[in-house]
């Protein structure tokens, strides 16, 4: 943990990345940040102990640089790093949609790129993060780039091929259990509940539900089959959620998250 680290861009989820980086034992003399407004900055300097510097000195500084920039800036970005980044230093991209041919057509030849696709959950360390090496990353550094994420949840190695999938299935999958929380509680004050009743019971059972499939080893199959009696309340909801397409409609949903990260790779903004 000797290496400085440097956090371009230092939005929400590049500072959940910070956090959990000190809480994991890193030092902040050796983390630096970057933010757009000077506020910003000074608010990680206050909260965190980091020192803030601009984008060329983290080039320069920096063994290790990760991008958290939006997609639609990364172009950008690159073109004000590219001149100050040795073929040495490890870049780790935390933009959708972008391949690692994308940095490395633009940085030194040989630079080692790995590419991530995080989620939100990391601002409570049980990020789900999907890592993929560039071309001429190397075992260690996927290592390393394994060390800074599992500050903050799940690591997981796939083919960059897969990651489009991957962003579309936990990249943006909080999102689909807020919408569906936010149904649910709609249909417990249809149903005559308090709102914060309604949220506290279905806040609960999500919990529950998630830490069943994770630790039972059992298929969710079976774990709903379990909750499904005969002629019983629960199989007459999944019924209508059948009637409904909802199944469908999840599939056809994630099948446009990953479209759109591929629309982002190849630079279409709208």
């Amino acid at each position: 943990m000797s290496q400085k680290v440097a956090v371009l861009g230092t939005g929400k989820i590049g500072e959940a990345l910070l956090s959990g980086m000190i809480r994991a034992g890193w030092a902040p003399a050796d983390l630096l940040v970057t933010a757009r407004r000077p506020e910003r900055a000074e608010e990680l300097r206050t909260r965190y102990g980091v020192a803030p510097v601009s984008n060329i000195e983290a080039a320069k500084t920096a063994d290790t640089l990760i991008l958290t920039v939006k997609p639609q800036d990364m172009g950008t970005l690159l073109d004000e790093l590219a001149p100050h980044v040795p073929a040495d230093r490890l870049i780790i991209s935390g933009a959708a949609g972008i391949p690692t041919s994308f940095f490395e057509e633009r940085l030194a030849a040989g630079t080692p790129v790995v590419r991530v696709m995080t989620n939100t959950p990391a601002l409570v360390d049980e990020a789900m993060s999907v890592i993929s090496a560039g071309s001429h990353a190397t075992e260690a550094h996927l290592l390393h780039t394994e060390e800074i994420f599992g500050g903050v949840g799940k690591t997981l190695r796939v083919p960059e091929s897969q990651q489009d999938a991957c962003t579309a299935l936990s990249g943006s999958g909080p999102a689909y259990f807020f919408y569906l929380v936010e149904a649910m509680t709609d249909a417990g004050i249809l149903l005559g509940l308090p709102r914060d009743k309604a949220h506290d019971l279905i806040v609960q059972s999500a919990i529950g539900a998630a830490v069943m499939l994770r630790d039972s080893g059992e298929h969710p199959v079976k774990l709903r089959e379990n909750v499904t009696s005969p002629a019983g309340t629960t199989i007459n909801a999944i019924r209508e959620l059948e009637n409904h397409g909802v199944r469908a409609a999840l599939i056809a949903a994630l099948e446009a998250a990953r479209d759109r990260s591929r629309e982002l790779a190849s630079g279409k903004k709208d």
